[in-house]
Parts: structure tokens; C-alpha cells; sequence
């Protein structure tokens, strides 16, 4: 029995039609097999079937929203330009401190929340025994780095000189109720797997259990954007309860959806400055269509733009990609033109701008970002999406009224 579909066939099998099965080829919900099966794009069987089960027995979207039965507080590590704390702070939490290393990242959060605790400076200077007991959330997004083995099973001490053991450090030190770490996809294979193995069993340790590992796609949390984001939620060892992830939405936002008035935004994108390519990349962008990318260019301007790459194997789909309206975002990342991660506009030959690339990003229009063009656009290309922070902080909110509930059960 064969395990790939062609479009047709699989249109056939759930009753869709091929337009349809295109748009959640575009949307990321439906992944075409990387094994060169043939010619064209195929699909696993499997993969297909499970997809019209998630997203079309259900009549409507489920909400994560929840309200908060208590004031709920969190230390933010690795903060950035905000991204993780502005989404958690929409959910209902309160941050009690912010630590951020980068003096631009410290600006933008004071000059947007002056109320805020922003704590600037190297965390492995920094003491946080004063919340001890005192705050139930720790979160952080902290750098993916090897780790040292001295032994069959990697404990706190062997992390040393790593960002990951300050923030088990700071866990140790202020005992939360549950901690949250998020990185790239890539911690999964890391290593061959140990650096993660490494962390789990380093929470162990200092008394958290965790949850299993996840993996979300920003897509499915009311994000224009394919972004993906590893999630590490640690639970203190004295609490019988089980942390559950926030729910996929069906809806998939594009970057019309991002740039246009509709249902993320009441208006328009406002006006910002934004970086410009080169004469000669303007040119060649000028071919692009949207959705398209280098390949869609005349062989011979290929040849020159590509160079000694344009003979090697691999796709390469970020070069002198231009993002069609239709469609979410590519992950933006800190510089918006890079050769190999092109972010062009639909419309015009131009990266995105700071207010697009904040859109795409979900933070709100008055977020405004300190520093020069390229600080503004590492901070935003850096961040955690907003609206995916939210619903982060729906689900922690949910745990945690859980928690308080059992403590004083009615």
C-alpha cells in the first residue's frame, strides 16, 4: 500500500479540494516529504489523514483564555526587547523583575514600561535569594550551549559557564512553583540530544520535574509567522499536578492579516524607517514574484546571484525570497537581509520595515524600540512572538489556579 499522495490523490481522500490541500501546504499545516519519492511534491498518507482529523472534526476553535484567581508574579531571564513579558503580562501576569544584558533591549523596556523592575546587567553577577518563596514563576529564554560532562549524569555543577546553569541558579534560588525555558528547535538535536538530556536532568536535580518536551509552532497561537519555539516547563517536585500546553487554533493568520486592518490589527501598519537593498540585489528582486524565490529568476541572473552555491545541492528557498500576502511569514531573523534568509515584501522590492517586522513578531503598534535601525531589528528578530506568549501565559495561569485551588479546595 503506498505511504504517499500525490495533491490529487490526497484532495480525493478527505474530500478537499487541491487549493484547499495547497493553502495548508502554505500555511506549514501539511509538510511535503523530504525524500525524493518523485518529481513532484508528495505527501505521507498518515500525515494527511491525521491533519483532516485535527483541524476539521472540531466545529469551532477552542480559547485558552483564562482568568487569573490570584495576582500571579514572574522573574523574566534573558528578557530582550520584551516579547515574552508584554504576552504574559496580556495573559494577567505581573513581571517582578526583568534581567537583559543589552543595554538597547534595557531601554526599550523602560522606555515602554517604566514601572517595570529591569534589572541591566551579566546575570552571573546578579543575586535573586530576596524572591525566594516570594514568586511563583521563573521564565527564560536562554542560549543553546554545550555543556561539560565530568560524569554519567550531568548535575548543576558540571554547567558552570553556562548561561543555562544561571538560570537554574536563579530556579534554585527563588523556588517558583514552575519554571519555563524557551529556545530554538534545533536544542532538540543538540548535541546529539545530550545538551537537552543535560538541562532535564539538572532541573531534576535543584527539584523540578519536567514535563514533557514541546515543540510550538507560532502559527497555531495566532502568529503570522513560522516560527517555532521549544518549550522546557519544570514543575517543583512537591506539586502533584500536570502543566498542560496551550491548545493549537485552527486559523492560520497571514501576512495580509499582519500588515492589513483585520482581525489582529484595527488598522494599517504605521509608517516606520526600514533597511534597503543594494542597487544591483534591487534589480534582481525586482524578478521575484511573490512567493517566489531564486529559482524563479532567469537561469544566467541565477547563475550570477548564486554564485558557486547556484551548483550545489540543497534547495536553499530563503535566498531572494519574496513572501506572498496569502501566506505567513518565514521565522524573521535579526538582520532583514541576509542572502541566506530573504524577507521581501509583497509588493516592493524592500525588507520588511521595523513596524512589519514588529507586526509579524505580534508586538503591539506603541511598543517602540531603542537604538539604531540594526539594534530595533535584532531586538524584534530575537523576541519570543507576543501572541504566543500569551497563550503561554494562559496555560501557566491555568496550572496555577489549579495549584491554589487544591491548596484551599471548596
Amino acid at each position: 500500500m503506498n505511504k504517499y499522495l500525490t495533491l490529487s490523490e490526497a484532495s480525493e481522500l478527505v474530500g478537499k479540494s487541491k487549493e484547499t490541500l495547497r493553502r495548508w501546504d502554505r500555511e506549514g499545516k501539511l509538510i511535503a516529504a523530504r525524500e525524493p519519492v518523485s518529481n513532484y511534491r508528495m505527501y505521507r498518507k498518515e500525515q494527511v489523514e491525521n491533519l483532516f482529523s485535527d483541524f476539521l472534526e472540531e466545529e469551532e476553535d477552542s480559547r485558552n483564555d483564562v482568568l487569573p484567581n490570584l495576582d500571579y508574579t514572574v522573574i523574566e531571564l534573558f528578557a530582550g526587547a520584551g516579547g515574552l513579558a508584554v504576552g504574559l503580562e496580556k495573559a494577567g501576569l505581573k513581571c517582578v523583575a526583568l534581567n537583559e544584558v543589552d543595554k538597547w533591549a534595557c531601554e526599550t523596556l523602560r522606555k515602554n514600561r517604566p514601572n517595570w523592575n529591569v534589572i541591566e546587567g551579566d546575570i552571573r553577577n546578579l543575586d535573586f535569594s530576596e524572591y525566594h518563596n516570594n514568586v511563583d514563576i521563573v521564565t527564560g529564554g536562554f542560549p543553546c550551549q554545550a555543556f561539560s560532562y565530568a560524569g554519567k549524569k550531568l548535575g548543576l555543577a558540571d554547567a558552570r559557564g553556562t548561561l543555562f546553569y544561571e538560570f537554574a541558579r536563579v530556579v534554585q534560588q527563588v523556588n517558583p512553583l514552575i519554571c519555563i525555558g524557551e529556545n530554538v528547535r534545533g536544542l532538540l538535536n543538540h548535541d546529539g540530544g545530550k545538551t537537552l538530556r543535560g538541562m532535564i536532568s539538572i532541573l531534576n536535580e535543584i527539584g523540578y520535574r519536567v514535563e514533557p518536551i514541546r515543540v510550538l509552532r507560532a502559527i497555531d497561537y495566532k502568529v503570522p509567522q513560522k516560527r517555532e519555539r521549544l518549550i522546557l516547563v519544570g514543575i517543583r517536585e512537591d506539586i502533584d499536578l500536570q502543566y498542560e500546553y496551550p491548545k493549537p487554533y485552527k486559523r492560520v493568520y497571514n501576512l495580509q492579516d499582519a500588515l492589513k486592518k483585520g482581525d489582529l490589527y484595527d488598522c494599517d501598519v504605521p509608517a516606520s524607517n526600514g533597511a534597503q537593498y543594494p542597487k544591483r540585489k534591487k534589480e534582481v528582486l525586482d524578478l521575484v514574484p511573490p512567493k517566489g524565490y531564486w529559482r524563479n529568476l532567469p537561469v544566467e541572473i541565477q547563475k550570477e546571484f548564486m554564485g558557486g552555491s547556484f551548483y550545489l545541492g540543497g534547495g536553499k528557498t530563503g535566498i531572494a525570497r519574496r513572501i506572498g500576502w496569502d501566506e505567513p511569514s518565514l521565522t524573521l531573523t535579526c538582520s532583514p537581509a541576509q542572502k541566506q534568509t530573504e524577507r521581501c515584501h509583497p509588493d516592493e522590492t524592500r525588507p520588511f520595515t521595523v513596524r512589519e517586522y514588529a507586526r509579524i513578531q505580534t508586538f503591539p503598534d506603541n511598543w517602540d524600540f531603542a537604538g539604531s535601525l540594526a539594534q530595533q531589528y535584532k531586538q524584534i528578530g530575537n523576541a519570543v512572538p507576543v501572541n504566543l506568549a500569551r497563550e503561554m501565559g494562559y496555560s501557566i495561569i491555568a496550572f496555577l489556579n489549579s495549584y491554589y485551588n487544591s491548596l484551599n479546595p471548596q
